[in-house]
């Protein structure tokens, strides 16, 4: 079973991904997990990367096609994977199927969490992390808070806001997700891979209704 996940950012896609992982047993394949773990270990792939990031520049679609390709052609992917944050567009999304096709693989369901954009500004604003890289946890000030303010419950450091879950940068997130997205949603629709996911409501209730349309498919 092949998932893709998509969404605005602050849709919770991590956070539905990773409980449909553990339900399932697949891993949860996000593209800014791999390119990051590229870099860290010193991969070809990842020093190829981090030159483009040096000089301020995207890392080319056909880089991180790449990665994909290699992470999705690991053992723990032989019984399906959850794609998180890749494709962006209908030119990605041709890209992913021709590397799917050349893995024997094919996306099964693309899962579109929709969410209000108010609602969107709100958890994105709210949203902090640990500065300790091997830590990694992450709060929410309104629905998620750490036991102290401004420290992570599990490894004792402070925790940051991103710079991009600023409100000023927020709105055009949103805006450039939007142009991008509705043809992708065209595109997954026309082949009837497309199903919306409510992301509102309680975290349980989302995941329940993500499964019964994973289950029903």
């Amino acid at each position: 079973m092949n998932l893709l996940l998509m969404g605005p950012p602050g849709a919770g896609k991590g956070t539905q991904g990773k409980r449909l992982g553990a339900k399932y047993s697949i891993p949860l394949v996000s593209t800014g997990d791999i390119l990051r773990a590229n870099v860290s270990d010193g991969t070809d792939l990842g020093k190829k990367a981090k030159s483009f990031m040096n000089a301020g520049e995207l890392v080319p679609d056909a880089l991180v096609l790449e990665m994909i390709s290699d992470r999705l052609a690991q053992e723990d992917c032989a019984k399906g994977f959850i794609l998180d944050g890749f494709p962006r567009n209908t030119a990605q999304a041709e890209s992913l199927a021709g590397v799917l096709e050349g893995l024997s693989k094919s996306i099964d369901l693309a899962l579109g969490i929709d969410v209000p954009d108010a609602e969107l500004v709100k958890r994105l604003c709210g949203r902090r992390i640990c500065t300790n890289k091997a830590c990694g946890s992450g709060y929410h000030l309104d629905f998620d808070p750490p036991k102290a303010e401004g420290i992570c419950d599990d490894c004792g450091s402070e925790l940051y806001q991103r710079a991009d879950d600023c409100e000023e940068t927020i709105g055009a997130r949103l805006k450039v997700y939007g142009e991008q997205t509705a043809p992708l949603i065209e595109y997954y629709t026309e082949r009837k891979l497309f199903k919306a996911i409510d992301g509102t409501g309680p975290l349980d209730g989302i995941t329940a209704i993500i499964v019964d349309a994973v289950d029903g498919r």
